[in-house]
């Protein structure tokens, strides 16, 4: 997924709860899956960022290059510029880009 290109807001924002409880009807539901999609974000992006940095990466213990690797400095400052994983997650879950879906409950299946 492309999170570079996301229009989520950098800077705190006061929502409305109402429009977030639109969504699935329970505002704690809601809260539920934003922060279940924040943490897959987090991880796609971990995994970006440290394949990233792994391909600068020397197996010297050179203290100089090690201070002096500035694409590891320019790629780390670029991932600390972009959005929370929260702002990101919410503002897909606003624009209904998240996909969920309510577990049925076993026993309810079965006493019908």
């Amino acid at each position: 997924m492309n999170f570079k290109n996301t229009n989520a807001e950098t800077t705190t924002v006061t929502r409305n709860m109402n429009e977030i409880e639109e969504v699935t009807g329970n505002i704690y539901e809601s809260c539920v899956v934003v922060s279940k999609r924040s943490d897959q974000i987090a991880v796609d992006l971990k995994e970006e960022l440290i394949g990233k940095l792994n391909e600068f990466a020397s197996n010297t213990d050179n203290l100089e290059e090690i201070f002096e690797n500035r694409e590891q400095i320019e790629i780390s400052r670029f991932y600390e510029r972009l959005p929370k994983t929260n702002a990101m997650a919410l503002k897909e879950f606003l624009d209904d880009k998240v996909y969920f879906r309510q577990p049925t409950d076993s026993s309810e299946e079965e006493g019908e």
